[in-house]
């Protein structure tokens, strides 16, 4: 999915929170996968972020969603795109129900730098021309 905030929560442990549609694909999938990893994207693929506007199509012989190539996150087997700028690796660690959302709160238990190394330029929400509608 496109998230448009991610949020450091608390540093020891280490936790970020994402919040998620209650009737969200990613939100079953996470619950299913008891984690997540959150990939940040280089500006210059910003067209990469709508094509997770939907629900993404999974290809897990050619190992692809929505025809971009992933790799499995360490710990958590979650996917990573190959071309995210960088990643972390999340267990759920637990949910707050928000309504209309659900707060994912995740431990990172895993980080790591993407193909283009630690100076990519990362893409910033201003960057997509995209609004939240939920």
């Amino acid at each position: 999915m496109t998230c448009t905030l991610v949020s450091q929560l608390a540093t020891d442990p280490k936790l970020v929170g994402v919040s998620v549609e209650r009737q969200a694909l990613s939100l079953r999938l996470a619950r299913e996968g008891a984690g997540f990893a959150l990939g940040l994207v280089a500006r210059e693929d910003r067209a990469v972020v709508r094509t997770f506007a939907k629900p993404a199509v999974d290809e897990p012989a050619a190992r692809t969603l929505s025809g971009h190539a992933y790799r499995d996150a360490p710990v958590t087997g979650s996917p990573v795109l190959e071309t995210a700028a960088a990643y972390l690796d999340c267990r759920l660690e637990r949910e707050v129900d928000l309504g209309s959302h659900v707060l994912c709160i995740g431990e990172v238990v895993g980080a790591g730098v993407g193909g283009r190394g630690d100076d990519a330029d990362v893409l910033r929400s201003e960057d997509t021309r995209m609004n939240y509608g939920g």
